[in-house]
């Protein structure tokens, strides 16, 4: 189980350092296997989305999107 002072710690972090910690964090699971491409292109896209490099859509958006 992951300590309160441990979750408190790491969501004070900065969110490009969150953002490597989880990276970090999938790796470890996965390590022996090399992430697919399909993987590595849904990481960088949540890192865009998250540092701001493309805006993501809104829940209007998004739900038009699926129409």
């Amino acid at each position: 189980m992951i300590s309160n002072e441990i979750s408190r710690t790491v969501l004070g972090l900065a969110p490009e350092d969150r953002l490597e910690l989880a990276r970090r964090l999938v790796e470890s699971v996965v390590e022996p296997l090399p992430l697919n491409e399909a993987v590595k292109d849904g990481i960088r896209r949540i890192e865009d989305v998250a540092t701001g490099r493309v805006a993501g859509l809104s829940e209007d958006e998004y739900r038009a999107a699926l129409g």
